[in-house]
């Protein structure tokens, strides 16, 4: 395998792992992970960030040497692509990433996790107007759509697109070993 790609951009529809795999992939090439839904996007109180601060948080962490982002979101999604070795999309069918998703909210909800800088899930909001499913519902044929563009812009060299989780997994196991004393 090839030397690794310094500046990572994980794609993808809601619910379909991609801030797992941003950790995973920090984890394996020992970079920086952005999770931007905690670092750039919401506030405490379900407060979302105004957009140019969080185009200014994420610009700049974009201009480090390596990173991995766990995703973009529309405003600077550009601006982090461009800045990106390397873009792997989740492109999975829908009945994967809705059961992730609603799998991933149910826990979240049960366990009273803190997310997104320390705001909890709650049924409420699960089923309210700015429900997480409702959002997957409505962002998901966009998403897939940018996926394909940026894989026919980009070229395969740049963007890596997966379309089943045992693929991406895959790719993810010949990368961690193809690292020096990874796993041992």
């Amino acid at each position: 395998m090839a030397e690794p790609a310094q500046r990572i951009l994980c794609h993808g529809v809601t619910g379909s792992g991609k801030s797992t795999l941003a950790r995973e992939l920090g984890s394996i090439l020992h970079y920086p992970v952005h999770l931007v839904d905690d670092e750039f996007g919401w506030l405490p109180g379900w407060a979302q960030r105004d957009v140019t601060e969080q185009k200014a948080l994420a610009v700049a962490a974009a201009a480090a040497p390596v990173w991995v982002f766990d995703s973009a979101y529309g405003p600077y999604r550009q601006d982090i692509v461009e800045r990106s070795d390397l873009v792997i999309c989740l492109d999975y069918p829908r009945a994967i990433s809705l059961f992730r998703l609603l799998l991933r909210t149910v826990k979240r909800i049960m366990r009273r996790e803190l997310v997104c800088n320390g705001n909890i899930e709650t049924w409420k909001r699960t089923v309210g107007k700015k429900s997480i499913l409702l959002w997957h519902f409505k962002s998901f044929a966009a998403k897939r759509r940018s996926m394909v563009e940026l894989e026919n812009r980009l070229g395969t060299d740049r963007v890596k697109r997966f379309v089943r989780p045992r693929d991406t997994k895959r790719w993810l196991a010949e990368l961690a070993a193809s690292q020096p004393g990874f796993g041992s």
